[in-house]
């Protein structure tokens, strides 16, 4: 089974809170505010391709790419019944082989929190660098520490949707490193049916994000609190990054 092939199955219903509509109006003012016009872009673990979608709308020239075939899946079909003809790649973050450059990466909703230590963070960011030509911007979002220790740590949510019914666990592997543990429920015929499946959080200091950027050839970071131009605060539960490509 692949990874995220279940959770594919109930990912949108669980992130009906997210308005992608929101998020993409706000990376399109966020480049406006660094003098950049998305040209050809990649939507980084574009997921179901929700974002993909939203930012193709606004005339973005954009295509996705994600290490689960079942997410993509999900996003070709979702796409097609818009009438939108969107490319998508099945390939890993940090092992990222595009067919060529483009000028605009986006990566959101905390994906790069998921690779499974700072080593894999750092191969990742050092592939968008590598496909990304000189003068050219990634903008992605983190969790932050903040997160990790006061709202995730150790704690369990649950969702009691029509679909499915989910417990989300979190467990305390080491200092700002989480394990998520999904459960699904579903209810068909007068019986439910579970299945499970776990990942790794990490999370970093802005100032070991920034160190890595710089590693990878990138400069001119802006560091704003989720969803806004304010900057980062003490208890910024996400903040997005702005890094250009020196």
């Amino acid at each position: 089974m692949s990874a995220y092939s279940v959770f594919s199955r109930y990912y949108d219903v669980l992130t009906e809170n997210v308005q992608y509509a929101r998020w993409a109006d706000y990376l399109l003012e966020l480049s406006q505010r660094v003098n950049h016009r998305p040209g050809l872009s990649l939507d980084l673990a574009c997921g179901t391709g929700s974002l993909t979608l939203e930012l193709h709308r606004r005339g973005v020239d954009i295509y996705g790419v994600d290490a689960s075939v079942d997410m993509l899946s999900q996003a070709r079909s979702k796409c097609m019944e818009a009438g939108a003809d969107i490319l998508f790649l099945c390939q890993k973050m940090q092992s990222l082989d595009l067919y060529g450059t483009v000028n605009t990466t986006f990566c959101t909703l905390d994906s790069l929190n998921h690779l499974a230590n700072a080593e894999e963070v750092q191969q990742t960011f050092d592939k968008v660098s590598l496909f990304t030509e000189a003068g050219g911007y990634f903008f992605f979002d983190m969790n932050t520490p903040y997160k990790h220790e006061h709202v995730l740590r150790d704690n369990v949510f649950v969702y009691d949707l029509p679909e499915v019914y989910c417990v989300w666990q979190n467990h305390r592997l080491s200092h700002h490193r989480e394990k998520i543990r999904l459960d699904f429920f579903e209810y068909q015929d007068g019986l439910y049916s579970r299945e499970s499946e776990q990942f790794t959080e990490c999370a970093y200091p802005m100032e070991q994000v920034v160190a890595m950027l710089e590693k990878a050839g990138f400069g001119q970071v802006q560091i704003y609190h989720e969803l806004s131009f304010d900057a980062p605060k003490a208890d910024s539960q996400r903040l997005v990054y702005a890094a250009k490509k020196l």
